[in-house]
């Protein structure tokens, strides 16, 4: 499995814009073969911060979510109303038996 994390600072006047351009590119991301989930959620302790949590199947399917024109065009909608990103982690990661 392809772990994905990333987080975005929002400008307080852009905030509202960038939650839905998020909600509206998880909401889609999810529907994409080898997405196993794909969330953002509200920082508690800096609530313009959204940062999101992804697993995929594989890398491929990950490649494919990158090159979906969905995903690109919600990077280029963050443009100018965010003030940082971390960038985005990717980690491969395999279920450990308790």
């Amino acid at each position: 499995m392809i772990l994905v994390t990333g987080s975005i600072l929002a400008r307080e006047d852009s905030f509202a814009e960038v939650l839905a351009s998020c909600l509206e590119h998880v909401e889609r991301s999810r529907t994409e073969p080898g997405c196993i989930s794909h969330d953002v959620y509200i920082d508690c302790q800096n609530p313009m911060r959204l940062f999101f949590f992804e697993q995929w199947a594989d890398e491929a399917a990950l490649r494919s979510h990158f090159a979906v024109e969905g995903s690109k065009a919600f990077v280029r909608s963050l443009k100018g109303r965010i003030v940082e990103t971390t960038g985005t982690k990717i980690y491969r990661a395999e279920s450990i038996q308790r």
